[in-house]
């Protein structure tokens, strides 16, 4: 395990969760990615790039709920401009997307 953190700590990061509505090939990212399209309802549409290509297929991803960090800075990837932090399960090169067991309100926090 890493260093430890307080709870005050975990609470400062906002995980939500999302729809995706849009999904695009990478070309130019250094590892195989796609970049996302993501409706958290209230908080708005956000962009992220994701290197989920091992298990998913574009069409796959297509209105598929995903759990995301949406309060990290804004970060330049190539020249996309990832706005959130999907989140999954590594395994090796794989990456296993999270999500709610059953269809949420885009916006829905998670603790």
């Amino acid at each position: 395990m890493n260093d430890a953190i307080t709870f005050e700590d975990f609470t400062k990061v906002d995980l939500r969760v999302g729809t995706i509505i849009d999904v695009s090939d990478f070309p130019e990212a250094r590892n195989p990615a796609y970049q996302l399209t993501i409706d958290f309802g209230d908080l708005g549409i956000k962009k992220s790039s994701a290197q989920i290509t091992t298990l998913y297929k574009k069409e796959d991803l297509q209105q598929k709920q995903i759990v995301a960090v949406v309060n990290f800075p804004k970060k330049q990837i190539a020249k996309f401009m990832s706005e959130c932090l999907v989140l999954g399960a590594v395994n090796g090169k794989d990456v296993i997307l999270l999500n709610p067991e059953n269809k949420v309100k885009n916006g829905t926090p998670v603790a």
